[in-house]
């Protein structure tokens, strides 16, 4: 999907709502941003939607809330079953997951599981660009956190992949 801001703008509260929780899935941001509107520039959407996120990742189970809308990276299955919503935006984003030696993909798994059980949310990261090993070593590297760390580095990624998303939803179509 490509939409004008325009489009966006012409949107009842509702659809806007629901247009925004495909780059995002805390429906306080979501509801937020939407109540914002109408937006001139996609820089002003951006800003606002970083100014909401501010506020949404101090409280815990906001937060939460959007990281629930991820799958756990490499975890194809579940990008298909649990998240149809954010299927389209989320599905290349891991593909960095989808060209990776089956050994890499088991430690991916494996460290994805010790990181839930570890800290109670999945592990995050902006995984555009990003290998599978790349992805691995991140991983593995904040693993030793503690979890008011990894709250905050989770909400830090988070906030790039609604960016992007919102890059993406709102580019002009060729």
């Amino acid at each position: 999907m490509s939409l004008t801001l325009a489009q966006f703008n012409d949107f009842n509260q509702a659809q806007a709502t629901s247009t925004l929780l495909t780059c995002c899935t805390s429906s306080r941001w979501a509801r937020e941003v939407a109540s914002a509107r109408p937006f001139t520039t996609l820089e002003a959407l951006s800003a606002h939607s970083d100014t909401i996120w501010g506020k949404v990742q101090q409280q815990e189970s906001d937060l939460l809330e959007a990281l629930d809308g991820h799958p756990q990276i490499g975890n194809v299955a579940t990008l298909k079953e649990k998240y149809r919503n954010t299927q389209d935006s989320a599905a290349h984003e891991q593909s960095g997951a989808n060209e990776a030696e089956d050994e890499v993909l088991e430690a991916l798994a494996q460290g994805n599981q010790e990181y839930l059980d570890k800290f109670g949310f999945i592990f995050i990261v902006f995984a555009t660009g990003k290998s599978a090993q790349q992805m691995l070593d991140l991983l593995l590297a904040r693993l030793p956190n503690d979890r008011a760390t990894e709250l905050v580095n989770a909400a830090t990624e988070q906030n790039k992949i609604t960016r992007l998303r919102l890059n993406k939803l709102f580019k002009p179509a060729v």
